[in-house]
């Protein structure tokens, strides 16, 4: 009788650890605290999405837990900072023109790096430059504020220039190739909610 329970015991075991071990990618929750790949994707979906402008390092710290509320709460889902299987059905879909704003600008947008002569590795609020933040003008723009530009995607008004005054906007690329691909254009700025 032992045997025979003794073997339904590790059965089981064994089952709840292939079952743990084989889920899906978004099956386990995600929370202040952690750390890894998992995070790292995280914070790369929410820096695409125009949420969080922090260091992609794989760290669950505030400023993560502070854009996964924010999107959370924009998104209609529940704003507990944990994020589940919803938060990232959400974060996962493809971009979209915004239907939250409250300004359209037309302005003139050009790129840039941190590989350009005279530009520096960080923006003006001290994150790492990277595409996804922007350049603006804090008197038409305010720093921190969340913008959608069609063939860009979303960004954070993070940094200032010295040539960025009234209707011009930088957007910051990886590389100096995206960039001068991009070169300059006009673009539609939406200044969100």
């Amino acid at each position: 009788m032992k045997k025979i329970a003794l073997a339904a015991v590790l059965t089981l075991l064994m089952l709840l650890f292939a079952a743990t071990s084989l889920a899906a990618p978004g099956d386990n929750l995600l929370r202040q605290g952690d750390r890894g790949e998992d995070v790292r994707y995280l914070q790369k979906m929410l820096a695409d999405k125009g949420y969080y402008a922090g260091a992609i390092d794989g760290i669950f710290g505030g400023a993560t837990m502070r854009a996964v509320l924010e999107f959370q709460r924009d998104n209609g889902l529940v704003a507990d900072g944990i994020v589940g299987k919803d938060t990232l059905r959400y974060l996962e879909r493809a971009a979209v023109e915004p239907s939250r704003y409250s300004r359209v600008l037309t302005m003139v947008a050009t790129a840039y790096t941190r590989f350009d002569d005279g530009n520096g590795s960080y923006t003006y609020r001290g994150n790492l430059l990277r595409k996804g933040l922007a350049a603006v003008d804090p008197a038409v723009i305010p720093l921190g504020t969340r913008l959608y530009i069609p063939g860009y995607g979303y960004a954070i008004a993070d940094d200032i220039g010295g040539a960025i005054k009234g209707n011009k906007i930088d957007l910051a690329f990886e590389s100096r190739e995206e960039a001068l691909q991009f070169g300059r254009q006009h673009v539609t700025v939406y200044v969100l909610d």
